[in-house]
């Protein structure tokens, strides 16, 4: 979307074209399916815990610990949440189970929206730069080619750049994902310099008036100090062409690692400039808690979810309905 010579990001929607009821409903339907899992070990087991006790006390809230943990909401988060339930029932202000869901619902909700409330960033007069890190095996390249056909459905021009020239077939990987957008694609030989096909992916991007570059990049070298020096470079090549990018430094983390993959996460925060998450693999885990760990332990906004293999199947995050869907 373009006024005068300021296009407003539209990587997470048009601020000006509000989602109708029935859309909002499939969403949060996707989501809600997505999640069984992770709520039937979460919510059914809250009922289990309160349903051995007359009352709601500081003795259920340590049963309830195991279950946050198990969620895996992880021992930062589930310390945080826990000291604020016991400040409501020692002010016996959770009388039952559902005021406990509830009060539970408000915390989680708090966490994730002090992460995903940083705003989107305007961009003017340049195509946006997008560029996706993370480590092999977290569906990044699939992520790079679901974010392209998300844009390129509301009529985005959009480049991408296989930047990931050391994993073998990450180049075609990406050349197939392209060819489903109908978007194009730069690359290089592989092996090759992944700066040289930024360069020229930017260029052909400013002299075709793209709106987005999505940069892929490689999720291993010989070593991390490697591997952070080229997305350094990388950043540094972008901005030669384009002074304001990377637009967005998104990380690509596999929900199935769990808590493992915090930390490989916070070597890239700390490194690359992240600005974002997408989470994969959404559907396939029963410890969906740890988008609230993320979001609490990284301070980063949750941009995107991976709930399936189709194109269509890369959902834009939403606190609220991702709260709700775990209890609903």
């Amino acid at each position: 979307m373009v006024f005068g010579r300021t296009k407003i990001i539209t990587l997470f929607g048009d601020p000006e074209e509000k989602p109708s009821e029935e859309q909002k409903q499939g969403l949060f339907q996707r989501m809600k399916e997505a999640v069984t899992r992770t709520r039937e070990n979460l919510s059914d087991r809250i009922e289990e815990v309160v349903s051995f006790r007359k009352e709601i006390d500081r003795d259920t809230l340590d049963d309830l610990e195991a279950t946050l943990i198990a969620a895996d909401l992880g021992t930062t988060t589930t310390t945080e949440v826990l000291n604020a339930l016991r400040e409501r029932v020692d002010r016996k202000q959770i009388g039952n189970v559902d005021e406990l869901k509830r009060v539970l619902k408000d915390e989680l909700l708090q966490i994730l929206e002090r992460a995903n409330s940083q705003p989107a960033r305007p961009v003017e007069g340049e195509p946006e730069v997008i560029i996706v890190v993370g480590v092999n095996g977290t569906g990044k390249t699939t992520t790079v080619g679901k974010l392209a056909t998300v844009l390129a459905s509301q009529q985005k021009n959009v480049i991408l750049c296989a930047a990931d020239t050391f994993r073998a077939a990450a180049i075609e990987q990406l050349e197939i994902w392209a060819q489903r957008a109908g978007v194009e694609v730069i690359k290089t030989k592989a092996g090759g310099d992944p700066s040289a096909a930024l360069f020229d992916a930017l260029n052909a991007a400013r002299a075709r008036s793209a709106d987005y570059v999505i940069v892929d990049t490689a999720g291993r070298l010989h070593t991390k100090t490697g591997l952070m020096a080229e997305l350094e470079k990388m950043r540094r090549t972008a901005q030669r062409i384009i002074p304001s990018a990377p637009h967005e430094t998104l990380l690509v983390m596999d929900a199935t690692t769990g808590q493992n993959g915090l930390q490989q996460a916070r070597l890239f925060t700390e490194s690359a400039g992240v600005t974002g998450i997408v989470l994969t693999k959404l559907d396939g885990t029963a410890k969906g808690g740890v988008v609230v760990a993320i979001s609490r332990e990284l301070g980063l906004p949750v941009r995107y979810v991976g709930v399936g293999e189709k194109a269509g199947d890369l959902l834009r995050f939403d606190a609220k309905e991702f709260i709700d869907s775990l209890f609903e």
